[in-house]
């Protein structure tokens, strides 16, 4: 896995160096993901964009997230070109885990499939703001450089757009979930970030310890869905209008082949 050591986040990895379908690689500098970016140091603002060729970050907070957070250090940056695509209703209040988006996604969770609510919030983020989701993965494709994908914590929010990315260019269904699981290693850090700050704070309890962490059987289980219902994740973004020249210019980005 290749992490990125910043000094202020501390789920920031590179997508580069994964298998593809037709024997072709993903591209490191190409597709990174964090969690937030609140804290930046300097020293992180100049290792993601002169190093890691940052140019696109793709912010999947809320706005109430963003405007209680305030303005993070990289906004500064003029190189870098900053797009707000949250993929929760704003009727759910300020982040993912507070007590409304809570109460409402467990009642949904219960009639589409009450066996792996973090699978059931997923399948909701397809649901309620599918056109985020594909220009998230437009503005992956379109970017000068490297796009860095970020919410709050980098796992849910973030795991489903890069999920769905990294589908779309044929990589194996393993090395995805190995992807999304690979933030466990960092969970009790994200954690320890998150109930740092006002925003999060009251929030981030509400799920036991337990049910934070990425398991394999709900990252396999949300993309067998899309396999069930609409033809796989391709089928998916057919259906919202992410066609085959959008798919080709993400390949084109994303691919050495």
């Amino acid at each position: 896995m290749a992490w990125i050591r910043l000094d202020n986040a501390v789920n920031a990895r590179d997508l580069g160096e994964l298998p593809a379908e037709g024997g072709a690689t993903t591209l490191r500098g190409r597709l990174l993901r964090s969690d937030n970016l609140q804290d930046l140091s300097p020293d992180d603002i100049a290792r993601l964009v002169d190093e890691h060729g940052v140019t696109t970050v793709i912010d999947l907070r809320t706005p109430n997230e963003v405007k209680q957070e305030g303005p993070a250090p990289m906004t500064a940056v003029g190189s870098v070109t900053h797009m707000h695509l949250s993929v929760l209703p704003e009727s759910l209040g300020n982040t993912d885990a507070s007590s409304e988006a809570l109460a409402t996604n467990r009642e949904r969770a219960r009639k589409r499939d009450a066996s792996d609510l973090m699978r059931s919030f997923y399948l909701g983020y397809l649901e309620d703001r599918p056109e985020s989701i594909v220009e998230a993965l437009r503005t992956i494709a379109s970017a000068p450089g490297a796009a860095l994908v970020h919410c709050a914590a980098g796992k849910d929010r973030t795991g489903v757009v890069v999920a769905l990315a990294l589908t779309a260019v044929g990589v194996p269904r393993d090395e995805v979930v190995a992807d999304y699981v690979a933030t466990g290693e960092r969970i009790e850090l994200i954690l320890d970030r998150l109930r740092s700050t006002p925003t999060y704070a009251d929030d981030i309890d509400r799920l036991p310890a337990a049910e934070h962490a990425p398991r394999a059987a709900t990252m396999r289980g949300f993309l067998e869905r899309l396999d069930a219902d609409h033809g796989g994740v391709l089928g998916w973004l057919a259906a919202h209008g992410f066609d085959r020249d959008d798919v080709a210019r993400l390949r084109h980005k994303l691919l050495e082949v």
